[in-house]
């Protein structure tokens, strides 16, 4: 399976997993933009990722820690 900026839930999933320590509320949008692209399964073009994205992933990375 191949992840694409689409699957927020997902990606949020997989930065949980990956990043077990890390509190997603003090991540900047230039870090976790980078972290997403280097999920194993990550395969989209970068410049497809907005705010808006990141902003879904980080507020579905924050859900995933309650």
């Amino acid at each position: 399976m191949s992840l694409k900026w689409v699957d927020v839930q997902e990606i949020a999933i997989q930065l949980s997993e990956a990043h077990p320590d890390v509190d997603p509320t003090r991540l900047n949008f230039v870090d976790l933009r980078k972290w997403v692209m280097d999920l194993p399964e990550f395969d989209d073009l970068p410049d497809r990722s907005g705010e808006k994205v990141l902003e879904a992933i980080q507020a579905l990375w924050i859900e995933e820690l309650d």
